[in-house]
């Protein structure tokens, strides 16, 4: 099994890594992967990284030999893969891996560098990169991943053969549910269509009651929305069930963390007062975590909003009858309700509100706030879809 068989609905893309794997002069030394969530960008940079240590140059990226299952498994001592749970990546990380940049491969033919959030640089972390993705030692290779071009700086951009993902078939998502995890047909293609081909996303949906009860409560929110109470009460609810999945899911995690640092300093876990030395590393621990659950809840309200989204996509799609697959095709009710409730501008600008919501979370604003703003913009219109409705969340 190739590690590229992991690339769902990617061929064209599969196709390139392969030329450039086996066409000689053809290697380029720093690579963007871009395309939309779920698209498999993190999956195509390690299945690439893979195949340049692979130990059969006839047919790279074979998935059998050692350097391959090393690479895939995050293991290979020359592939080094960059995960942040953290908002940003800060120029003191950047010079870190400039300088890991310049290091010799130790078993492989390359020293391979995978980012995978290389759109959380700030614009001082990416300037610190420049020299070394413009003239990196001859055996290294960065490959940077990000939702799309934009997302980086341009002279980053100019620095990087450019590789994008598109989205996979929900078809080809559902097929890999099926295959790869056992899921019956009828719910890996529902996981597949909610997930808009999202497929982390489908295969949580499509193994977890809870996760898909989440998402029937974020897309009943638009009909729930006939007044300025429920949009506020709406917008608590998103925030507080975000929070609460972050803490939970972090709590766990973060007091390993804790007693892992006070093992590592020599000190007493189990004490009440640790001496000021050892509580300095403690406050930065701490402060770390309180960033990396703060980017979990942003992640969390970001993933409702596309599903909020959806709702209204879907509701714009049946006002103009068009001929497409709905995401929600399960809740046709729902979504005749809604296109009928709006006006085909008023679900254009539902969307624009939301779009501006997930840009105010992304520059750090407040998420209540935001979500307020935005739930009032999408309060349904008392005086029917042919009436012009102001959007307050629009301009606030």
């Amino acid at each position: 099994m190739s590690v590229f068989d992991q690339l769902v609905g990617q061929q064209q893309v599969v196709a390139t890594l392969r030329r450039t794997l086996t066409t000689p002069g053809a290697m380029t030394h720093a690579w963007l992967v871009t395309g939309p969530p779920g698209s498999g960008r993190s999956v195509a940079a390690r299945a690439f990284a893979a195949a340049l240590q692979c130990e059969r140059v006839d047919d790279p990226g074979c998935g059998q030999c050692q350097a391959c299952r090393t690479a895939m498994a995050g293991s290979h001592p020359d592939v080094q893969v960059v995960t942040t749970t953290e908002t940003f990546i800060k120029v003191e990380a950047a010079r870190d891996l400039a300088v890991d940049a310049q290091a010799r491969p130790t078993l492989g033919r390359w020293r391979v560098i995978v980012v995978e959030d290389a759109d959380r640089f700030t614009e001082q972390a990416a300037d610190a990169l420049l020299k070394s993705l413009e003239e990196p030692p001859p055996r290294t290779v960065w490959i940077l991943c990000a939702p799309s071009l934009e997302d980086l700086i341009v002279t980053v951009r100019s620095r990087c053969r450019h590789l994008r993902l598109g989205t996979p078939p929900v078809s080809a998502v559902a097929d890999l549910l099926i295959e790869r995890d056992g899921i019956d047909p009828s719910m890996a293609y529902h996981a597949a269509r909610a997930a808009q081909s999202h497929i982390g996303i489908a295969r949580r949906l499509a193994t977890d009651e809870h996760a898909r009860a989440r998402r029937r409560e974020v897309t009943s929110i638009p009909l729930r929305l006939t007044s300025l109470g429920a949009a506020l009460n709406a917008a608590q609810d998103l925030v507080s069930e975000a929070g609460e999945g972050a803490e939970s899911v972090s709590s766990d995690r973060h007091e390993a963390e804790r007693r892992a640092l006070l093992e590592q300093l020599g000190a007493d876990p189990a004490a009440r007062v640790q001496p000021p030395a050892v509580r300095t590393h403690l406050r930065d621990l701490e402060a770390r975590q309180k960033r990396q659950t703060k980017r979990q809840q942003h992640d969390s309200i970001d993933a409702a909003l596309t599903d909020l989204a959806s709702v209204y996509r879907d509701a714009l799609l049946v006002s103009s009858g068009a001929r497409v697959e709905l995401v929600n095709a399960s809740e046709p009710d729902a979504i005749g309700r809604l296109a009928r409730a709006f006006s085909q501008d008023g679900l254009l600008e539902a969307l624009e509100t939301i779009g501006l919501a997930r840009q105010r979370l992304i520059a750090n604003g407040a998420p209540l706030l935001v979500l307020e703003a935005m739930m009032i913009g999408l309060t349904i219109p008392t005086s029917g879809p042919g009436v012009g409705h102001a959007r307050p969340g629009l301009h606030a």
